[in-house]
């Protein structure tokens, strides 16, 4: 069975370093300098990102993965003022580009996009999926603090439902003040909260909110054929939203429908190498295959809870095993 697997990260080292000069994010003002060292080191895990030949080829052969869908693991302009964004991004989806060319039937890419500068931003990803044939964009949290619920960030999204590729949505940290509301206490250790307020869950609630809180804007009603990649088994919402449909219904949002059915057809889901058997069964029954697209997190994931086995011995049709392997993703990407 052909293994596609959707959200793997790669990092140049040239770009973080170009992007290590404008300091940290707008995020990480107010955390402690230790804090943000930690953060500032958990962009960069090394070799497992930048390399491709070797470790990268050595896992999908373990993991019967025939090809990864390559995105920059953490935004790559998100503290660069805007001229300077555009260019950086132009050149790391130009490195991205090259290495994808040397292995085409392998790897494949999403853009990375300036968000300082929407319209820039729109043309890039123009750029990118016409000149390089990349499968959409990926961005990560918010911008200085922006949600993307703004007008001023709507060609983005119309230009990838004009563009027939969908956004990819990954999860980057917190606003500082949000993580010492919620996550940082003296009753516990400064590493628990760290990793309380990150991957362990802020993160995540983070996006999910943000995806949220786009669907609450219209975007979808205004653009109906635009379509999102929520990894992570969609962020935690997905969980709450018979509560949402029940409090907040097309009366109180003024949206075209329920806030579930965006869900159910504007959004595609990953477990980011979450391999839960309870979660994977709760999201083929409320969603469906047709909705899931593998992937595996690579290289974020501890190895050895990370495993394609999950799925070729999960209780499903051959027919539900290949929309999830392959089929969606190809579909989905134009692959």
């Amino acid at each position: 069975m052909k293994i596609i697997t959707v959200e793997e990260h790669f990092t140049d080292p040239r770009i973080v370093q170009a992007n290590s000069v404008y300091g940290d994010t707008s995020a990480m003002e107010g955390l402690p300098e230790k804090v943000r060292q930690s953060y500032n080191r958990m962009r960069f895990t090394g070799e497992r990102l930048t390399d491709v030949d070797t470790f990268r080829f050595d896992f999908m052969k373990e993991q019967k993965v025939d090809m990864q869908v390559l995105s920059y693991t953490s935004p790559v302009s998100d503290r660069v003022p805007a001229p300077q964004a555009v260019q950086l991004c132009r050149q790391a989806n130009d490195i991205l580009a090259e290495v994808v060319s040397r292995h085409s039937t392998r790897l494949a890419a999403f853009a990375t996009l300036p968000m300082a500068d929407p319209e820039q931003a729109a043309q890039e990803l123009e750029r990118c999926v016409k000149k390089y044939h990349f499968c959409g964009a990926l961005i990560t949290g918010t911008w200085q603090g922006q949600f993307y619920d703004s007008e001023r960030f709507f060609p983005i999204f119309a230009k990838a439902a004009e563009l027939d590729v969908p956004i990819s949505w990954h999860p980057e940290f917190p606003d500082a003040k949000i993580q010492n509301y919620y996550y940082f206490s003296n009753a516990y250790s400064l590493q628990t909260g760290m990793q309380f307020a990150t991957a362990g869950f802020g993160w995540h609630l983070d996006v999910g909110l943000h995806m949220t809180r786009l669907v609450l804007s219209g975007i979808f009603d205004k653009l109906p054929t635009l379509k999102f990649i929520s990894g992570h088994w969609g962020e935690a919402i997905p969980f709450m939203l018979d509560r949402m449909d029940q409090i907040m219904c097309p009366q109180t949002t003024g949206l075209k429908k329920k806030i579930s059915a965006y869900y159910h057809e504007n959004v595609y889901f990953t477990p980011s190498g979450i391999l839960s058997k309870d979660m994977f069964g709760y999201f083929v029954k409320v969603f469906g295959a047709q909705r899931i697209i593998w992937a595996l997190d690579y290289p974020y994931i501890p190895f050895h809870s990370c495993s394609t086995d999950f799925l070729l011995n999960a209780n499903l049709t051959e027919s539900e095993k290949h929309l999830i392997a392959h089929e969606n993703a190809e579909k989905l990407l134009h692959l």
